[in-house]
């Protein structure tokens, strides 16, 4: 890659990264299993890729999401929301991660004009104090009328009733990476070498062997040499959420696959990606701190953890299918033609959003509730 040069912050916060890093290590034995290193990563306090200051999302940042694209994006998910709070009488929304806070205004300005007289509350839960600010300014200049309506939370309210939503949480959860070889399953683990980071296999330990014993159940046995991923804070997490949650919709946007997908013979070397400056790449221990680590989601787990939870499964599709569901066509057909450079901006952006070779196939969206039993319009093709 042909990286820039690091400004003298960055510098300096990656020589607090790497300083905390060798202490981690250190203080763990020598190896940190690869998932403790991606939380430390992305967030750790003050340094951490999320909880920094760093310019993150669009074309300045490392990586676009739904959002910056298109603000169709966040009108259908509105739409969505205006079905589930209008049948259970509703009107409480959390978002997890807003981002920019982009998608928060586009659904708020959305159900100002579906709930007119019916103000919605809108949560936020944000643990970076830098995007807190960001979420802040971004509303204030797009729905000034409406910033009142939004708080931030860094926990999921008690007994919670309403919408929750999180775009692109999933991939951001920390994962452990395992390898199959003949003598069982071997864990990625981050050591120090020569002075910098570098990766080491060890024996995995009973929990990782136990995940991918049941992954092999499902996929047949994997073959000597295949490298994957498995979330295991996946179920705590939805636990967590399955005892928060009293009446609830939980809608979950997220690239990755189900298990079988996830899991096939030929993605054998995983999907963990990296993002810096809008370059993608697999080398997870580059600039700790400055650069986006991802991996994939097994939406299989995500809805048996759900299940596990109490949290029921109301849908599962493809991001294309969901959002013309949601009336992607018909908010379309609102753009005006004679506007020939706004109009091209619309249909380009929502392209980016539904075409199978751009976010249409990959990206999927899952519906999970608690004690709110409906037919989601999103689902409905």
């Amino acid at each position: 890659m042909n990286l820039p040069d690091l400004s003298t912050a960055e510098q300096s916060q990656q020589q607090a990264m790497m300083a905390l890093l060798e202490k981690e290590i250190r203080d763990a034995g020598g190896t940190l299993p690869f998932d403790r290193y991606m939380e430390l990563a992305l967030y750790a306090p003050g340094l951490g890729y999320y909880v920094s200051g760093a310019h993150k999302f669009g074309k300045g940042g490392d990586f676009v999401t739904a959002p910056e694209i298109s603000p169709y994006f966040g009108r259908c998910l509105a739409r969505q929301c205006h079905q589930v709070l209008e049948q259970a009488g509703i009107r409480e929304i959390l978002e997890f991660g807003a981002g920019t806070g982009l998608m928060a205004a586009q659904i708020l300005a959305e159900l100002e004009c579906l709930l007119p007289d019916h103000p919605v509350t809108y949560r936020i839960l944000e643990l970076s104090p830098e995007l807190q600010q960001r979420q802040r300014q971004t509303l204030r200049q797009q729905t000034p009328y409406l910033a009142d309506h939004v708080t931030w939370v860094t926990e999921v309210p008690q007994d919670f009733t309403g919408m929750v939503l999180a775009n692109e949480l999933l991939d951001a959860m920390p994962v452990h990476v395992f390898r199959r070889s003949e003598q069982g399953v071997e864990e990625q683990c981050v050591t120090m070498r020569n002075g910098g980071l570098a990766l080491y296999w060890q024996p995995a330990g009973k929990e990782l062997q136990a995940a991918v014993m049941a992954i092999e159940k499902e996929t047949g046995e994997l073959q000597p040499g295949y490298v994957s991923e498995v979330n295991l804070r996946l179920t705590p997490w939805l636990e967590m959420l399955g005892k928060r949650l009293r009446r609830a919709v939980v809608l979950l946007i997220d690239y990755g696959y189900t298990r079988q997908e996830y899991y096939h013979p030929q993605r054998n070397m995983g999907t963990l990606i990296c993002h810096y400056r809008h370059q993608a790449h697999e080398d997870a221990l580059l600039r700790p701190g400055l650069q986006d680590i991802t991996a994939n989601v097994d939406f299989t787990a995500v809805a048996e953890a759900g299940e596990k939870a109490g949290l029921g499964l109301l849908g599962f599709d493809s991001q294309a299918n969901f959002l013309l569901g949601c009336g992607l066509e018909e908010l379309l057909a609102q753009s005006d033609p004679g506007d020939v450079p706004g109009h091209m901006v619309a249909v380009q952006g929502v392209k980016q959003l539904i075409m199978p070779d751009a976010m249409g196939e990959r990206f999927k969206v899952i519906a999970l509730g608690k004690e709110l039993e409906t037919e989601l319009r999103g689902f409905a093709r």
